[in-house]
């Protein structure tokens, strides 16, 4: 059986803040914002070792003139890839292991509200995110655990949680 899961690591709030210094250098004043998001951003819980990045962009025809930059920091351009209004990039080391998942939205865009909201709510309620972890170790102790079948296994928890955190988010704003 394959471990998709890996206790938290201190080292991947580094890993972000350098991969941030290099796509600020790029993005320039496109980017509002940069931010740490998914499971490697938020403390004490299990996760696959990618760091996810999600980028608030003033113009996504703007970021998408960055193309070329963005693959000379080794980022594969995967256009909206199944989510309209977004552009992802993802990046591997020399040996092909997936070390980062980059999602660019428009400002405004709800999928950047949302994703931001779910990462506070669980960093902001602990039980939650040991709830979530927990989770993780059980569906990836199933003698069947495909890396399918462990997304799948997450998908009602993330829902069910990301309804919680935005009506989190809209009361306590």
């Amino acid at each position: 059986m394959k471990t998709f899961v890996i206790p938290h690591d201190p080292l991947w709030k580094e890993w972000f803040i350098k991969e941030h210094n290099a796509l600020r250098g790029v993005l320039r004043e496109n980017a509002l914002d940069i931010h740490h998001i998914g499971s490697t951003s938020i403390p004490d819980i299990l996760a696959k070792p990618i760091i996810d990045i999600l980028i608030e962009v003033t113009s996504l025809d703007l970021l998408d003139q960055t193309n070329s930059e963005m693959e000379s920091l080794g980022y594969e351009v995967m256009g909206e890839f199944g989510i309209e209004t977004r552009r992802y990039f993802r990046k591997s080391d020399p040996q092909g292991i997936r070390t980062h998942h980059l999602h660019a939205f428009e400002i405004g865009s709800l999928h950047l509200f949302r994703h931001l909201a779910f990462r506070d709510y669980l960093i902001a309620h602990p039980s939650q995110a040991r709830k979530y972890s927990d989770l993780k170790s059980k569906l990836i102790a199933q003698e069947n655990c495909t890396m399918e079948s462990y997304i799948a296994g997450k998908d009602s928890f993330i829902k069910q949680t990301e309804t919680k955190a935005l009506e989190w988010v809209s009361t306590s704003s």
